[in-house]
């Protein structure tokens, strides 16, 4: 196993060793309130982590001011995990890695997983002291934007796009899964992405498949994972994406891979493109 990936056993052993800091991230804002492994502090994806009125990622200074206020230096061990099987816990996690932070790691099967063997949740909040935290500038190898999206549907750039939103969504028959607000005004794909849902990388306990399960899913669909493709992983927002992303970075090994974290949001609201259904 990689040591990106970690398991509920070790969180338990080790989540309060000195050096280590875990984080809550959820779909469900609410649930950190409800209980939360010791020792976790709580990240609300859609205000700490994004700048609403920029409708972009957090901005380096304020994941700065997020880290040290959390307690995490430049030398912590950051383990993310949530619910959903770690959606936004892996959308944390890339954003972390876009600033430079590389000690991270999921705890496999997010919270379901840890309330499922029973361990103990509390809604005590801990109060870590402050740090300092240093930030590096966004690394664009990480992340993919629309010009460089687009670049490959005009031919001008070479990549593979996986799609992994539900197959309905791919198709257009809906353009977003029900009770979601942030849509697209268009229902349908990028021109010639291929369509992975993020559910086929993981068990039922919310647990990722093993590497040899994750090739024959990826590879089954089509998906270059010899490495000599760029990869663009994208979803609805790019939660879902940052997810795939984790799988085929880390525990497949692709070294060029990015998350369109702009995904069908964005693309399928531009003016002018082409779309397929």
């Amino acid at each position: 196993m990689t040591d990106k990936l970690v398991s509920t056993g070790w969180v338990a052993e080790h989540g309060g060793d000195e050096g280590v800091r875990l984080v809550e991230v959820d779909v469900d804002t609410d649930a950190y309130g409800a209980g939360h492994v010791a020792g976790a502090v709580g990240w609300d994806w859609t205000t700490q982590l994004q700048d609403q009125m920029r409708r972009d990622i957090i901005a380096k200074d304020d994941l700065e001011r997020l880290l040290g206020g959390s307690g995490i230096g430049n030398d912590t061990r950051v383990i993310l995990y949530g619910d959903n099987s770690n959606w936004f816990a892996a959308y944390a996690l890339w954003v972390l890695e876009l600033y430079g932070h590389e000690r991270t790691a999921l705890m496999d099967g997010g919270r379901v997983k840890w309330a499922a063997e029973g361990r103990p949740l509390t809604a005590e909040e801990p109060a870590p002291a402050p740090r300092t935290y240093v930030a590096r500038d966004p690394d664009p190898a990480l992340r993919a934007t629309r010009e460089e999206v687009l670049a490959t549907v005009r031919g001008e750039r070479a990549a593979q796009l996986v799609d992994v939103r539900s197959p309905d969504e791919f198709s257009g028959r809906i353009i977003a899964p029900p009770g979601m607000s942030e849509t697209a005004q268009r229902g349908g794909h990028v021109p010639g992405a291929l369509s992975v849902p993020w559910a086929r990388a993981v068990n039922e306990d919310g647990t990722f498949k093993s590497a040899d399960e994750l090739r024959a899913v990826y590879g089954g669909a089509g998906v270059d994972l010899g490495g000599g493709t760029p990869t663009v992983a994208y979803c609805r927002i790019g939660e879902r994406s940052s997810h795939t992303w984790f799988a085929l970075r880390y525990l497949l090994g692709i070294g060029d891979v990015k998350n369109y974290d702009g995904s069908w949001t964005e693309y399928g609201s531009l003016i002018n493109v082409p779309i397929e259904r």
